[in-house]
């Protein structure tokens, strides 16, 4: 069911990808910790009272002063869905899809390896890189709270808050990758692959706009990470999180059940 051998070529091709990716992460991180500071932090709750509807599309609002509540505005309404999607998207694309459009799938098949491992192999790659995305991004925010503001950071909530980010972006790499498992065609699964998660979030920014679109928060899976009521320990935000990680696990299972049965033409 599992090829160590080919987890680590397909680690060995996106870890520059991963790399970027992160290296991104990190920038904007450390850029938006460090305006928490009193004397820069008015910049954006000026830039909120504003453009109240442009920064709401994007998940962003005036807080009420703590440093997880600030971080869960201006780091998990935009960057974080967007970025670490951009890399399932590609990430994705180059495992399945793109080696059955150049032929390099019968490669990888004519090793003593079969379908489902290949698939569930080639989702564990994916799936490690989202996970070492998030771990490092945690890891980063608590560290650099710490040193800039130490003592302000609700760790717990912060932990909590990045699980969620997880299963959301699990459930969005399972829509990436069961796409790259249907389609032969690489522009078709990348375009499929980034169509939906994409057009979920053009949805979530309307219903972020106001109270004329308000009601599509629920044509939205983006709606699922709810950062307010994480950080109030909200059960029913804590149940929205399973949710996506379970739909995540359908996702991932589906697509390796139509890799499988695909016809692959090699």
């Amino acid at each position: 069911m599992f090829s160590p051998i080919l987890f680590k070529q397909g680690m060995k091709e996106n870890w520059r990808l991963l790399f970027i990716f992160g290296a991104v992460l990190a920038m904007y991180f450390i850029i938006i910790i460090y305006m928490f500071d009193p004397k820069l932090s008015h910049v954006f709750d000026e830039y909120a009272k504003a453009m109240p509807q442009m920064m709401s599309m994007f998940g962003m609002k005036s807080t009420s002063g703590s440093l997880i509540e600030f971080l869960a505005s201006y780091l998990y309404g935009f960057i974080i869905p967007v970025l670490p999607m951009v890399f399932a998207i590609l990430c994705a694309n180059r495992l399945i899809a793109r080696h059955v459009d150049r032929g390099s799938m019968s490669y990888l098949l004519s090793a003593p390896v079969k379908r489902t491992s290949v698939a569930v192999t080639q989702a564990m790659v994916l799936v490690t890189g989202i996970v070492l995305l998030v771990a490092f991004s945690t890891v980063l925010g608590i560290v650099t709270s710490e040193f800039l503001f130490k003592g302000d950071l609700d760790k717990e909530g912060f932990i909590m808050i990045n699980i969620g980010a997880l299963s959301m972006l699990l459930f969005i790499a399972g829509i990436c990758f069961i796409c790259s498992c249907i389609f032969s065609d690489a522009k078709k699964a990348a375009a499929l692959g980034a169509g939906i998660p994409s057009l979920m979030y053009i949805i979530q920014m309307l219903a972020n706009a106001g109270e004329k679109f308000e009601d599509l928060k629920y044509a939205t899976f983006f709606t699922l990470f709810d950062t307010d009521g994480i950080i109030k320990e909200d059960t029913f935000a804590y149940v929205q999180v399973v949710i996506l990680f379970a739909g995540a696990l359908l996702l991932f299972a589906a697509a390796v059940i139509v890799f499988r049965k695909k016809d692959l033409h090699i």
